[in-house]
């Protein structure tokens, strides 16, 4: 514990207790639950799974009531808490292509083989504030149907029927998928271990790249070739068992975004791919990260890099908000001794030039 002076102890937890007094807030407003939150805050939930790289809504809810709503404080909780999880192995390969579909947009095509559903999205209301949710006004239920769990053709399988995108990429068989959290980076990266770190990034932050390579700062001329939400299922090779034990199912988005690319002298003019997945329903942060996976691409393409999107280890390196906290954050615990330090030290540089122009003056006279 940072104990600066004298009484420190007792003032820290004083503002614990104080944080919790506000956390709660009014008495007389009913206690907010866990139930609450994961349903009627699911996209918030959905980030703090996402950027705290566990799976788990309930405590991703217990995580935002604890930060009263500061989702990178939540976050921070979360992947604290994710720490002391034991580990049994690693998944087999998601299968997004059998996902339980509930959402799947297309900017591509417009009659595209399984067809758009639009699921539920903000995309066609009008952003205008609703008074009657500010009440308990009865909502009319959406009318639903099970939608079949069956392979639903991907845009990019359209385009490469004819040799125009580029081809789905192969891993050896020997390759071992990195381990962010538990291998340090090292630069450059593979692709499997760089869409890690931009699985969890910050959604800010890699929005705000994914814009600049809009903007021309970078190569980029995307279409969504696909963005789709669903349940999709895990399954765990046990050495001892001849078959993949299903664990349960989850619900991701992956975007697929679709580049032009000119071509070189041994690769035809075709598109290119950039790839997201994410946890829960996270349209925006899936875009960016595709958008942010095909600028750091650039060497494979032999382009330039001119741009911040393209700086694989200035992208990689700043886009995690919880490493961003600590260094910004970490400025408001006490820095006594090295400001009076530097602050002597600005004063007998000050001191220096005075004791000069004096002497200069004695020696004139």
């Amino acid at each position: 514990m940072y104990v600066a002076v004298k009484g420190g102890e007792a003032a820290i937890a004083n503002a614990h207790r104080l944080l919790a007094d506000r956390r709660r807030g009014d008495r007389d407003v009913p206690a907010l639950g866990l139930e609450q939150i994961v349903e009627q805050l699911a996209l918030a939930v959905d980030r703090v799974m996402a950027e705290g790289s566990l799976y788990d809504p309930e405590l991703a809810a217990l995580a935002i009531k604890q930060a009263r709503g500061d989702m990178i404080e939540a976050i921070f909780i979360l992947r604290a808490y994710r720490t002391t999880l034991p580990r049994f192995g690693s998944t087999r390969p998601v299968e997004t292509g059998d996902m339980r579909v509930e959402r799947r947009v297309s900017a591509t095509y417009k009659d595209l083989p399984g067809g758009q559903l639009l699921g539920p999205t903000f995309d066609y209301t009008h952003r205008l504030l609703d008074p009657e949710l500010a009440g308990d006004a009865p909502v009319q239920e959406a009318e639903r149907r099970d939608t079949p769990a069956q392979p639903v053709m991907r845009v990019s399988e359209i385009l490469a029927q004819e040799g125009l995108i580029e081809p789905d990429g192969k891993l050896p068989q020997d390759h071992r998928a990195g381990d962010i959290t538990r291998e340090p980076l090292e630069f450059p990266m593979e692709r499997d271990t760089r869409l890690q770190s931009l699985a969890r990034g910050d959604e800010g932050f890699l929005l705000a790249l994914a814009y600049s390579t809009q903007r021309g700062y970078g190569r980029s001329h995307p279409f969504v070739g696909e963005v789709r939400i669903g349940e999709v299922e895990l399954e765990l090779e046990v050495p001892e068992l001849e078959f993949a034990v299903p664990l349960g199912t989850i619900r991701v988005t992956e975007c697929q975004m679709v580049n032009q690319f000119k071509g070189s002298s041994k690769v035809p003019p075709q598109f290119t791919r950039g790839y997201g997945l994410v946890f829960g329903q996270s349209e925006r942060k899936a875009m960016a990260m595709s958008l942010c996976d095909r600028a750091l691409r650039a060497g494979e393409f032999g382009e330039d890099r001119v741009a911040p999107a393209q700086d694989e280890e200035f992208v990689i390196s700043h886009s995690d908000n919880v490493q961003a906290t600590g260094f910004v954050e970490h400025l408001k615990l006490p820095h006594y001794v090295d400001f009076q330090a530097e602050l002597d030290l600005v004063r007998r540089m000050r001191a220096a030039p005075a004791e000069g122009e004096s002497e200069e003056r004695e020696a004139a006279e």
